[in-house]
């Protein structure tokens, strides 16, 4: 358990039979599985660039690809790489197809981090097909990868594994040969706690397995007729971090949000903040805490502070682009800036009452001054007649009905007098008397 080569990398699959998640990939003639048919590795050599989060399968692909076609494989990092080494390897692969028959699998591992003239370098073996290129990168290729370089390629997608994908992932590492080969058991806590702090990594979850192997197979606990368990303070003393009680689809999920999106709406920055920290700890999406910081933008801050929705739409495309674990940073900005400016819930109101009265029968006939004039027969039928365009008065705005006979001076929208909405109330105070029936 203790050896030199990492758990993660002892575990990685040799073929694509044995790849947790990424299904949508691995449908039966999908272009992975087809560049790792042996039977088609002279049709097949279209490159592509694995787009997803850090440990969810991106250089496990490539290898298992290579492995399973009988192709040769060479791997390098953009990290380490330079022009230099490309152009050796493309020259390499050249020959070998050349004199041997043999094609080559290129794996560049982020290949985000390469310039413009180091992915240049890549044109030539890509276009005429002395590689197989396989880049993997954890940021939009859009922005980071050359057009030329996306042209030539398929860009296909990774998901961040499910937690019955981790949970696979882990089962296997403890009873598999090429891991603990069953020399420990893994408690149901335990291989919980593994599950939460993967947070959809494989990678995470296989080294945290393996640390806390170590720590349940310390002298001390060893035993000579009993398997060493692995329990959940194992788990939290080889990740030297407090394991939370937080399951994404039981009760603490819903009150860990409850109390983070009342504590928004209550202006207590510092317990917003908290929950947060609570979530990203526990591995809850950043989606989701995304898409109800949008909710509380609207729903709480509204027009007291039309800019909150903007921010926490900001933060939601920042996270999406991103990812984690810097997505926290824009997830933190857009609560702070929530918590602490003026709020208000007069449009949520209004749009709740106008929907409670249309439910109830409560919306009659447009006037016929408002109706539209411009289809054949309209005018006939008096609509359009009498309607008084705002724009020709100096103000702006004239008196006229809107609202249908039926619902004549009903007020929906009562905005406070917080933040914008006070200038907005003042305004709409002197636009409903000229109006009039208000």
């Amino acid at each position: 358990m203790s050896g030199q080569t990492p758990l993660a990398v002892r575990m990685r699959p040799i073929s694509l039979d044995e790849v947790a998640g990424q299904q949508h990939l691995l449908r039966p003639g999908s272009p992975i599985v087809t560049l790792a048919d042996p039977s088609a590795k002279t049709a097949s050599s279209v490159s592509m660039i694995l787009w997803g989060p850090p440990g969810t399968g991106k250089t496990t692909l490539a290898q298992a690809i290579a492995r399973s076609s009988g192709r040769r494989f060479v791997e390098l990092s953009a990290i380490t790489a330079g022009v230099k080494d490309v152009r050796e390897v493309m020259q390499e692969a050249l020959n070998q197809r050349d004199l041997y028959g043999q094609s080559t699998i290129l794996f560049l591992d982020e290949i985000h981090r390469f310039t413009k003239a180091q992915q240049d370098a890549l044109l030539p073996g890509v276009e005429n097909g002395w590689v197989i290129l396989i880049a993997a990168t954890t940021e939009n290729p859009s922005f980071s990868v050359i057009s030329p370089l996306l042209s030539r390629s398929l860009l296909l997608t990774l998901q961040p594994l499910t937690d019955d994908d981790i949970g696979l992932l882990v089962d296997r590492a403890v009873e598999d040969p090429r891991g603990l080969n069953g020399r420990v058991a893994l408690d149901d806590p335990a291989r919980a706690a593994l599950v939460r702090l993967a947070s959809g990594d494989a990678r995470r979850a296989l080294t945290g397995l393996e640390a806390a192997a170590a720590v349940a197979t310390a002298p001390e606990r060893l035993t000579e007729d009993e398997t060493s368990v692995v329990t959940d303070d194992d788990v939290a003393q080889a990740v030297d971090r407090a394991l939370l009680r937080y399951d994404r689809q039981g009760d603490e999920h819903y009150d860990v949000i409850s109390a983070f999106i009342k504590s928004i709406r209550g202006s207590d920055v510092d317990a917003a903040v908290h929950y947060l920290a609570r979530m990203i700890e526990a591995g809850e999406d950043p989606r989701f805490i995304a898409r109800r910081l949008v909710i509380s933008a609207s729903e709480d801050i509204g027009l007291a502070d039309p800019q909150a929705l903007l921010i926490a739409t900001a933060a939601a495309d920042a996270v999406a682009f991103i990812g984690m674990p810097e997505g926290r940073i824009p997830l933190a900005e857009a609560t702070i800036y929530l918590a602490t400016t003026a709020k208000s819930n007069a449009a949520y109101a209004a749009i709740d009452a106008a929907i409670a009265d249309v439910r109830a029968g409560g919306f009659g006939r447009v006037p016929l001054h408002l109706r539209d004039a411009h289809y054949p027969g309209a005018k006939r039928l008096g609509h359009g007649k009498g309607y008084r365009y705002p724009h020709d008065s100096d103000a702006g705005i004239v008196p006229q009905q809107y609202l249908p006979d039926e619902l004549r001076g009903r007020l929906y929208y009562q905005p406070k007098p917080l933040g914008a909405e006070r200038d907005v109330r003042a305004r709409l105070e002197r636009i409903r008397r000229i109006l009039g029936d208000r």
